[in-house]
C-alpha cells in the first residue's frame, strides 16, 4: 500500500526527499513523485478529513482507473476448476482455450497465478473444539520398524498403532505384529488401559478391519469391532472416506510419533516385540511430558487436569477377542468352524446364524438371541453335539445298544431274550443285527408276549434265528403245536436208488 499521506506530513515538517524515503522504507524518487502529483492537484497537508486513501490515490493516479476499466477479461475460475476434475486436463491447455477467445486476456503466468489465489480460498480448513472426554482418534503410522528374528536373521515388519485423545492430546503408540484384526482389537484394548478410562466416540479410519463397507451415510462396523465397543460403552463414527482432517488428530499424533518415536530409535536394530515396545514406552513418555511450543504446559499435565476426569470408568474385565461369523445349519443339525463341528437345535436346519468365537467358547445367536455355547475345539472333523439338539427318533435310535435290547427282551421271557441274543452275537457287528431284534420284539404286540414267547423257543430248538422264522412260527399258529420229538425220515426203497453200500465197493 502507498504511504502517500505520511510522505505529504513529512514533507509538511520540511524533511528532505532522502529523509523521507529512510523513513518510510521507498524509494527517494517515489517520495519526490508523490509530492509533486499532489501538487498538481492542489493538495497540501493537512489533507482534508473526509479524504481517505481510496480518493486520495485516485486523485493522484487517475490513469489507474482508466488502466481498470481496460483490464483484460477476467478467465472463468469456476470452470476452469470443473474441467481440471478431467482426465487430461491441464492449466496450459485451458490458458489456450481461453486466449483463443480472449486474445488481449492475461498471460499464461498470470493466468495460474489468478486460479491459485481463487482455488486456496475455497478450502477452509475448520478449526474444532474437542470435549474433554469426547472423542479417541485411532490410526496405523505408514512407516514399520524391522524385528530381526534372533534364530533365522529374518526382517519382519511391525506395525505401528497410535490413539490420541481430542481435548488434551495424549497420545498411546504400540507396536503390533500386523494390522489384522486380533491385533486391531488387542492394541485398542492395552489403549484404553494406558489412558485409564474410556471416552465416548471412537474415530477410526475407514480400513477393513474397523468398516467393512465404507458408506458415507451408513457405513457397516466390523462385528468384532462393534463387539469390542459395546463392552466398552463406545460409539463408533468413523472419518468419511478421503477425508483425513476429519481425524486431524490422529494425523497429526501419527506425524509426531514417526519423527519424535520412530526416528529417535532409527539406529536401534530390535529382536523382538517386546524390546520394541519397551523402547516406544520410553520415547512416548519423552513426547508426552515435552513442552507445546504456544501453550505452557504439556500433553500429561493437560490430560491429568481435564481428560481423565471426563473418561467413563473401564468395565471390570478387559475386552476378550471373539471374532464373528456366519454359518449355515447343515441338515445333521450341525454348523463347521474351522473344521470341526458344532451341534445346534435341529429346528435350525437351513437356517443361517451368527457366531461368536472367543479362545474358549463358541456362541451361537440367531436373530440375536443366544441359542446355544459350546467349549471351543480346535480338533478337525470331530464333532462337539448335545443330545438334546437331536429330534426324538434320533434320540431313541442312539438309544439302541445291544445291552439295552437284550434288557428290551427280557421282559417277554427268557427265550425271548436268548434268541435275542444269539442273533445278535450271529452277526459280525451287533448293530446288523439291531432291526431283526426291535421286530420280533414288536411282534409281541400283535399277538401276545405268551405266544412269542412260544415261537421264540421253537425257533431256537430248530435254529431259526432271524425274525421272518419268527413271524413264520407265528402266523401259520406252529407256535400252539406242542414241541415233541421229530419224526425220522422215510427210507425210500427203489431200484433206482443204489443206496450207500453201492459207493463203498
Amino acid at each position: 500500500m502507498r504511504k502517500i499521506k505520511e510522505v505529504l506530513r513529512l514533507k509538511a515538517k520540511g524533511k528532505s526527499f532522502r529523509e523521507i524515503a529512510n523513513s518510510c522504507n521507498i524509494g527517494h524518487s517515489t517520495a519526490r513523485e508523490y509530492v509533486l502529483r499532489a501538487k498538481s492537484v492542489g493538495l497540501n497537508w493537512p489533507l482534508p478529513a473526509d479524504l481517505d486513501d481510496v480518493c486520495l490515490e485516485a486523485l493522484l493516479y487517475p490513469e489507474a482507473e482508466l488502466i481498470s476499466a481496460r483490464r483484460a477479461t477476467l478467465p472463468d475460475l469456476q470452470y476452469i476448476h470443473r474441467e481440471l476434475k478431467r482426465k487430461g486436463v491441464t492449466l496450459q491447455l485451458l490458458w489456450y482455450e481461453y486466449k483463443e477467445s480472449h486474445p488481449n486476456g492475461y498471460q499464461y503466468s498470470q493466468f495460474c497465478l489468478l486460479y491459485r489465489q481463487w482455488a486456496q480460498r475455497l478450502h477452509a480448513c475448520l478449526r474444532q473444539p474437542y470435549r474433554a472426554g469426547e472423542k479417541l482418534f485411532v490410526d496405523y503410522a505408514g512407516q514399520t520398524v524391522p524385528i530381526v528374528e534372533p534364530t533365522t536373521g529374518e526382517l519382519k515388519e511391525a506395525q505401528i498403532f497410535v490413539a490420541v485423545l481430542g481435548a488434551s492430546n495424549y497420545t498411546f503408540a504400540k507396536a503390533t505384529a500386523s494390522q489384522s484384526l486380533p491385533c486391531w482389537i488387542k492394541a485398542h484394548v492395552d489403549a484404553l488401559q494406558f489412558f485409564g478410562g474410556v471416552a465416548q466416540i471412537l474415530v477410526p479410519d475407514n480400513t477393513k478391519v474397523a468398516i467393512t463397507n465404507p458408506c458415507r451415510y451408513e457405513p457397516d462396523i466390523n462385528p468384532t469391532y462393534l463387539d469390542f465397543a459395546q463392552h466398552y460403552g463406545l460409539t463408533v463414527i468413523p472419518a468419511r472416506v478421503a477425508k483425513p482432517r476429519d481425524k486431524a488428530k490422529v494425523e497429526a499424533g501419527v506425524l509426531l510419533a514417526e519423527r519424535w518415536i520412530l526416528a529417535a530409535l532409527r539406529n536401534r536394530t530390535f529382536f523382538s516385540m517386546a524390546e520394541l515396545n519397551g523402547a516406544i514406552a520410553e520415547k512416548l513418555t519423552i513426547l508426552n511430558n515435552r513442552q507445546f511450543k504456544k501453550l505452557n504446559t504439556t500433553r500429561k499435565e493437560l490430560f491429568e487436569t481435564i481428560e481423565r476426569p471426563a473418561l467413563k470408568p473401564l468395565p471390570s474385565q478387559p475386552y476378550a477377542f471373539a471374532e464373528w461369523k456366519k454359518a449355515t445349519v447343515n441338515i445333521d443339525y450341525h454348523i463347521e468352524l474351522d473344521g470341526h463341528y458344532y451341534s445346534v437345535p435341529y429346528q435350525l436346519i437351513k437356517h443361517q446364524v451368527d457366531v461368536r468365537l472367543s479362545a474358549h467358547t463358541v456362541e451361537v445367536l440367531f436373530k440375536n438371541h443366544r441359542i446355544v455355547s459350546h467349549l471351543r475345539s480346535y480338533t478337525r472333523g470331530h464333532y462337539t453335539t448335545l443330545p438334546e439338539h437331536r429330534p426324538k427318533s434320533h434320540q431313541r435310535y442312539l438309544q439302541w445298544t445291544p445291552g439295552r435290547i437284550i434288557r428290551w427282551a427280557a421282559k417277554t421271557g427268557p427265550y425271548t431274550e436268548e434268541l435275542v441274543t444269539k442273533i445278535l452275537h450271529s452277526r459280525p457287528h451287533p448293530e446288523q443285527g439291531f432291526r431283526s431284534c426291535l421286530g420280533i420284539i414288536r411282534l409281541g404286540k400283535r399277538y401276545s408276549p405268551q405266544r412269542l414267547e412260544a415261537a421264540c423257543l421253537r425257533a431256537l430248538k430248530i435254529h431259526a434265528l432271524s425274525y421272518k422264522n419268527v413271524a413264520s412260527i407265528l402266523k401259520k399258529g406252529l407256535d400252539q403245536q406242542p414241541l415233541g420229538p421229530q419224526p425220522k425220515a422215510k427210507v425210500i426203497v427203489h431200484p433206482n436208488v443204489r443206496g450207500t453200500q453201492y459207493y463203498r465197493r
